[in-house]
């Protein structure tokens, strides 16, 4: 059983996101074993352009993250480069593109760090320095789900890694949406692949959502699906939308109890004085979560790397996302059959899980409990490989 108190899983979720443009926040995955190591210097990194749709010379590459508590951008030669306002450029953005190769794979480095790989085709990213709360210098990074962000327009998507003393640890990721499918393969002591999208994926899942009411705006023409809790914040999706499933829940267990089970032990709840408070290795009370709370697992849902609540914020998180809070009263539901299967769902992750080959996705940020995320790791690693797949 894949409970959900490990660090990495938590620290996925802990990314810190502003609202039309992004400062990066690390790390984005945490090691999980302390006592291995990696290789000491770069990863071998090879980026392929299976798209189809893009020729090499109009596919540009983005590495940004932080390393040792600053925040850089890898250039061509495999450096980590730390960030300076000057490098914004006329039109006050700045030029991190790696081009690919002119034709067939493009060989990189990785340096240890905790970012982003970003894709854009079609077009370069306009990418912007600032400073952050500390007047240090932070990189305000693509929101796709933003109409006034300047990389709205552009065709763009990234995958997530840490690469430190323990190993890689990385994910393609659609918590915030799904433009480009990607896939990742990574090699050391095993070879893991993950990502990989089935042929006419894409265009498959943009036809799921455009079918179903309150998910239909979140297409944005061919470009991207936008998560819904970014719809939401965007006006492009019912900020009520789980009102009538939160209310079953709510009056199903204040007549039965539901149990959650974690490495910690098992926690029994009911739900009093409308509130679902929780006894057992120690008394968790949780308001009423929201329609947005569920789809950002947030607020009411919000789980800190305790290894009490957390856990047991992210059983619930996935279980209303997932619609299984109804099925059973023991938690966390790890059959995948039994999701998505109401009407109120959600219905975006759902569409994402059913185009992947190994129907595991990021849909919405508690994806990994039972191990549906597309979390992949090594603790010897040896070669990291992203390839754009056909569209």
């Amino acid at each position: 059983m894949t409970t959900h108190d490990r660090p990495r899983e938590i620290a996925r979720r802990s990314l810190l996101v502003a609202a039309g443009g992004a400062a990066l926040a690390g790390p984005l995955l945490s090691a999980a074993t302390p006592t291995a190591h990696a290789a000491a210097g770069g990863l071998p990194l090879t980026i392929v352009n299976n798209s189809g749709d893009f020729k090499n010379s109009s596919v540009h590459v983005y590495i940004v993250g932080t390393r040792n508590g600053r925040q850089v951008r890898v250039n061509r030669a495999g450096k980590a480069v730390p960030l300076a306002l000057a490098d914004n450029r006329a039109g006050g953005f700045t030029d991190y593109a790696i081009p690919l190769a002119a034709k067939g794979e493009t060989r990189l480095s990785l340096p240890r760090m905790s970012g982003r790989i970003y894709v854009s085709l079609g077009g370069r990213l306009k990418l912007r320095v600032v400073r952050d709360g500390d007047g240090r210098p932070a990189l305000q990074t693509p929101a796709g789900w933003v109409a006034s962000d300047p990389n709205y327009p552009v065709l763009h998507d990234c995958a997530e890694f840490t690469y430190n003393a323990d190993g890689m640890f990385c994910n393609t990721t659609m918590v915030d949406m799904f433009s480009v499918p990607m896939s990742l393969q990574l090699t050391g002591r095993g070879r893991h692949t993950t990502g990989a999208v089935r042929e006419g994926g894409r265009k498959a899942v943009f036809a799921a959502l455009r079918r179903r009411e309150a998910f239909d705006r979140l297409v944005v023409r061919d470009l991207r699906a936008v998560a819904p809790g970014h719809g939401l914040d965007a006006g492009r999706f019912p900020g009520d939308y789980y009102g009538p499933y939160i209310d079953q829940v709510w009056q199903r267990y204040t007549r039965q109890n539901l149990t959650v089970r974690t490495d910690a032990g098992t926690f029994t709840g009911r739900v009093r004085d409308g509130k679902l408070t929780f006894h057992g290795p120690a008394t968790l009370t949780f308001d009423r979560p929201t329609t947005r709370d569920i789809l950002f697992c947030d607020g009411s849902l919000f789980a800190p790397n305790d290894g009490l609540r957390g856990p047991v914020a992210a059983a619930l998180g996935a279980g209303f996302n997932r619609s299984v809070l109804l099925r059973a009263g023991a938690q966390p539901t790890t059959g995948a059959a039994a999701f998505y299967r109401t009407p109120v769902t959600n219905h975006y992750a759902k569409a994402i899980h059913s185009v992947v080959n190994n129907g595991k996705a990021y849909g919405f940020a508690f994806d990994d409990v039972g191990d549906f995320a597309t979390y992949i790791q090594d603790n010897a690693p040896r070669r990291l490989r992203l390839t754009i797949t056909p569209f």
